[in-house]
């Protein structure tokens, strides 16, 4: 712990008291340094306990990175939630919410340091996580992950690499069939594209390749249902960018949520009734991805998105 910098260790300091006050702290925080190694939930297969609140960072050597891939994933679906930061645990670096029970693509940091943080409520619990991580080089993209009921054909991760995915019988692929490493800056690495999915027919989401469009929550503007859970991929030209613009935006704070990358820096997370400002991807795609709850609802929300014409759009 002594050989961390100065500030870095006040960091996970302040983690420590702020997540170990009173008596509901389970564990303090762990930190992990080696090359590789494996994370689990407390008590893991078995159940972990209830008012868990534990936080796992992981920190490499400069011009790396760390790749974590999940093995199995079961929480109690809205109420246990095993958030993902890129850097340490602070709001700023929020990557991704996980919860339920359908195993998450793996995760690769920008940096040096990822971090999480599991919370538990007080009553029903699952089996847990596991997650094997890895220290990868900067100049690699690490696996972008297998899909369910999909295939991946490519096995090699580094710059000018390409995986290619496609559906079983019966699911319809949801985004970009083809992903291609390149590098994103110097000694660095990313996806031209995120993750696709394999959708079946009837489910909601899609991806959208027109110009412009609307995307609204299911049913708008009637209330949408309990436990939705729907992903919007929209891809624009090469060298474009898009703008989406929120006309209406009615959400069940804190429970139901749309998480928006594709933008620079970690997910843009929103909830509750206020009007988010205008996004604008870095690349040539956004992704929306709605969930909600089981319980309440709401009207939802609808959006204007448009390629390549930014300044039209933010005008109107």
């Amino acid at each position: 712990f002594t050989s961390f910098p100065k500030l870095f260790r006040w960091h996970l300091l302040m983690i420590n008291k702020v997540f170990c006050r009173g008596k509901l702290c389970i564990h303090t925080f762990y930190v992990f340094q080696g090359p590789n190694g494996t994370i689990q939930s407390p008590g893991f297969p078995y159940g972990y306990p209830n008012y868990a609140n534990c936080t796992w960072t992981v920190t490499a050597e400069e011009q790396n990175r760390i790749q974590l891939v999940f093995q199995s994933f079961a929480l109690e679906e809205d109420f246990d939630v095993l958030s993902v930061y890129d850097g340490l645990p602070q709001q700023g670096n929020l990557r991704t919410r996980l919860t339920g029970f359908q195993l998450p693509a793996p995760i690769v940091s920008t940096g040096v340091v990822l971090s999480l943080w599991l919370v538990s409520d007080y009553a029903v619990s699952a089996q847990g996580f596991q997650a094997n991580y890895e220290v990868l080089p900067s100049h690699t993209c690490g696996n972008p992950g297998r899909l369910q009921n999909g295939i991946q054909q490519g096995m090699t991760f580094s710059i000018g690499d390409k995986v290619r995915y496609s559906c079983n019988p019966g699911f319809f692929l949801e985004g970009h069939a083809l992903l291609t490493c390149h590098a994103s800056s110097e000694n660095s690495a990313s996806w031209d594209f995120p993750l696709p999915s394999c959708r079946a027919d009837d489910a909601c989401g899609g991806t959208l390749r027109g110009q412009s469009g609307i995307i609204s929550s299911p049913h708008y503007p009637s209330e949408y249902g309990n436990n939705a859970d729907c992903t919007w991929t929209i891809l624009a030209e090469p060298g474009d960018t898009i703008a989406l613009v929120f006309m209406d935006f009615q959400l069940e704070d804190g429970y139901d949520f749309l998480e928006v990358t594709g933008t620079e820096g970690s997910s843009l997370w929103f909830t509750g009734m206020n009007l988010p400002a205008p996004v604008i991807s870095s690349k040539n795609w956004l992704r929306l991805h709605f969930t909600s709850d089981g319980n309440h609802r709401q009207k939802g929300f609808s959006a204007q998105y448009q390629g390549n014409c930014l300044l039209t759009i933010l005008n109107h």
